[in-house]
């Protein structure tokens, strides 16, 4: 049975691999890796951390953050082969920055709630860090988060200063005046066909969207959760099906959506 390693073993391991899969000698799949040819892969590994915790599976979570720790310390290795920054840099820099941004843990002021942490973490980041306030809440969500998280955190960034919705009816007739404009393009479009058309169909979809995002925020629901619920769901019933018309030899095509509509309810009633 392996001896039980210390986090600090365990890095320098995983750092050691890292350097000789990536040496002159080493895999030829990891040598010819690049910081941006990784970006995809870290998106999907965290998002498949983040189901195999949603889904309380802790060695799946065990391994996935693994996968992430690969990841970071592949890419950050990367910067260190260019001399840009090295490994280590980029540890001190996040720990000092912890310290830093913690004096009610490593020093001597004071927070008792989160809302307190945040509003002095703010101050931080301007006053210690040098960083310019932001002419606009707007601008301090990133533009590159997917579009729907962005969404959500846009929405929570102005109902803090109190541009919100009174009660939930609001945000629930705002959800059918977008459902109507939308349905009302779609129309426009299927008469048209045009180039502006479609144009303002996506704007009125894309504004019912931004909608239901805001009755998630406004009811506490994080969207991309509810809305990763509903893919496993939709995944789980979908294979039902195709168990099902494959028992029976039926093709899976639009001639035979009377069979894939009775096993699909049949799905749902197991659910």
């Amino acid at each position: 049975m392996e001896t039980k390693k210390t986090a600090a073993e365990a890095f320098d391991g995983l750092y050691s691999v890292v350097k000789r899969l990536r040496a002159d000698d080493g895999c030829p799949w990891d040598r010819e890796q690049t910081p941006e040819s990784l970006r995809g892969a870290l998106i999907e590994e965290t998002y498949e951390c983040i189901e195999a915790i949603d889904s309380k599976d802790w060695p799946h979570v065990r391994e996935e953050l693994g996968d992430i720790f690969l990841l970071a310390i592949m890419i950050a290795y990367m910067y260190e082969q260019t001399g840009l920054f090295s490994v280590s840099d980029s540890l001190q820099e996040i720990t000092a920055k912890l310290i830093r941004r913690h004096p009610h843990v490593f020093g001597e002021s004071s927070a008792s709630t989160s809302e307190e942490v945040l509003e002095q973490w703010a101050k931080i980041k301007v006053e210690q860090e040098g960083r310019k306030p932001k002419d606009s809440l707007m601008d301090q969500v990133s533009r590159a988060l997917p579009p729907l998280d962005r969404a959500y955190k846009l929405q929570k960034k102005a109902a803090k200063v109190g541009f919100d919705w009174p009660d939930v009816s609001g945000v629930w007739n705002k959800i059918d005046e977008e459902l109507a404009e939308a349905k009302e393009a779609c129309e426009a479009h299927r008469e048209h066909d045009s180039e502006i058309h479609r144009e303002h169909l996506e704007e009125e979809l894309g504004d019912l969207l931004f909608s239901v995002v805001n009755i998630c925020r406004y009811l506490q629901v994080d969207p991309s959760v509810a809305l990763q619920r509903t893919n496993n769901k939709f995944v789980r019933r979908f294979q039902s099906v195709e168990q099902a018309m494959k028992k029976y030899n039926l093709p899976m095509d639009k001639d035979h959506i009377q069979q894939m509509e009775q096993f699909w309810q049949e799905a749902k009633n197991e659910d």
